[in-house]
């Protein structure tokens, strides 16, 4: 998406000694990503066959059958987006003319106002297809979706409402949300009408003092009073305990705030981002291949389950962080991003072509307190594994 070509402009700033490996190194990965993207291209060729056409996949169940969803589920636009960033490396149309056709079933959800996920659904996928070929129709998607996430938007809180509830009292926000202010500020861009951008901020904002520890790990969900923008409570809903520390929470925290940086510039969300990473890669029990663990202080480490999804998250953002930060600390981060890939590419999570019903990769948890997509492929993984893979390889070839 937008984000691409925003972060890759800061990159080529960081000095190369400092950014980039040796050359002979760098070559053993451009060689692996590339046998990377062969795969995966074959993988999501071999995944549409597996779709029913007029709804979009999920999961796998405890048996392997796919799992499949509407357009109204926040994964929505994970697998077009995913289709897109395949063909932006590829340039192989069949991937495209799937990833369009499936656009097509999203359409409608420009319009919800029931869901805090816009971002996901509609940047994560028309974000990319009018950034790869600009279309007036996509663009007006874009904003009307802007617009359908800003109706969530409370000024007494200062925040947008992530989750619906049946208690007046009531305003719940979850750490997840920080994904989705990227379509406002991509909004404001387009439309000249700063409501949006100001909204971002207030969010980011607000949760950035609400949301955190003193040591900069992230709650999962933070209750508000409505009325007042107090705090009511502090959860931790998908991981291990309320004062824990859910894996996947913290990379959506350092990816939500490194992008809140690009779009600003502020340096408090610099500073913020490279805390919140210090805390993840700083963290006794973070694996020595970087895969984390699905909750940080998951009762059964070194035995718990990992979590790819989280894995790809965090070293994505790692790459784009990297690229705002100079000598030590880039190449700490870049050299992170790289064990997750490496990682992630063998067998042991990259899933062989024709199998794991399509999917890239294997063992995500989507939520374990809810047994709910426990140790199983997950369409937001592959995602933000095809966006390292794509933003690495733009860094080094």
């Amino acid at each position: 998406m937008i984000r691409y070509y925003l972060f890759f402009i800061a990159l080529l700033a960081v000095n190369s000694s400092n950014a980039q490996e040796d050359n002979s190194s760098n070559k053993g990965l451009l060689n692996l990503i590339n046998e990377d993207f062969k795969d995966a291209d074959a993988q999501y060729k071999f995944f549409k066959t597996q779709i029913p056409l007029n709804e979009l996949p999920r999961t796998l169940d405890e048996k392997g059958k796919l799992v499949t969803s509407g357009s109204a589920w926040w994964c929505s636009g994970f697998y077009p987006g995913t289709l897109l960033y395949l063909y932006e490396n590829s340039k192989d149309t069949v991937l495209y003319n799937e990833a369009i056709r499936r656009l097509k079933l999203l359409e409608k959800e420009q319009y919800n106002k029931t869901t805090h996920d816009l971002g996901f659904m509609m940047y994560c996928s028309f974000g990319h297809a009018n950034r790869l070929k600009a279309n007036e129709k996509y663009k007006q998607i874009l904003i009307n979706s802007a617009k359908s996430l800003s109706d969530r938007f409370d000024p007494r809180v200062g925040c947008i409402r992530s989750w619906d509830s049946k208690k007046s009292s009531e305003f719940l926000v979850i750490i997840d949300n920080m994904m989705n202010l990227e379509l406002l500020f991509y909004a404001t861009k387009i439309t000249g009408d700063s409501s949006y951008y100001k909204i971002a901020v207030s969010h980011a904002d607000v949760t950035m003092k609400n949301h955190f520890r003193p040591d900069y790990s992230s709650y999962h969900l933070v209750d508000y009073n409505p009325e007042t923008g107090e705090t009511n409570v502090k959860r931790t809903h998908q991981g291990v305990a309320d004062e824990s520390s859910w894996a996947r929470g913290q990379g959506w925290a350092l990816y939500g705030y490194t992008t809140m940086y690009r779009e600003t510039k502020d340096k408090k969300y610099l500073d913020f981002a490279n805390n919140i990473a210090n805390f993840i890669l700083n963290h006794p029990n973070l694996p020595a291949d970087k895969i984390p663990y699905w909750d940080f202080n998951a009762p059964e480490v070194p035995n718990a389950l990992r979590d790819a999804s989280a894995g790809s998250l965090i070293a994505s953002a790692l790459i784009e962080l990297a690229g705002y930060n100079k000598g030590n600390v880039s190449k700490k981060y870049l050299g992170v991003a790289r064990q997750i890939i490496k990682t992630l590419s063998t067998k042991e999570y990259k899933a062989v072509v024709g199998t794991n019903g399509g999917f890239l990769l294997k063992h995500s948890v989507g939520s374990m307190p809810h047994k709910s997509e426990i140790d199983v492929p997950l369409t937001y993984a592959d995602y933000y594994y095809t966006e390292a893979l794509l933003r690495y390889k733009n860094l080094i070839k």
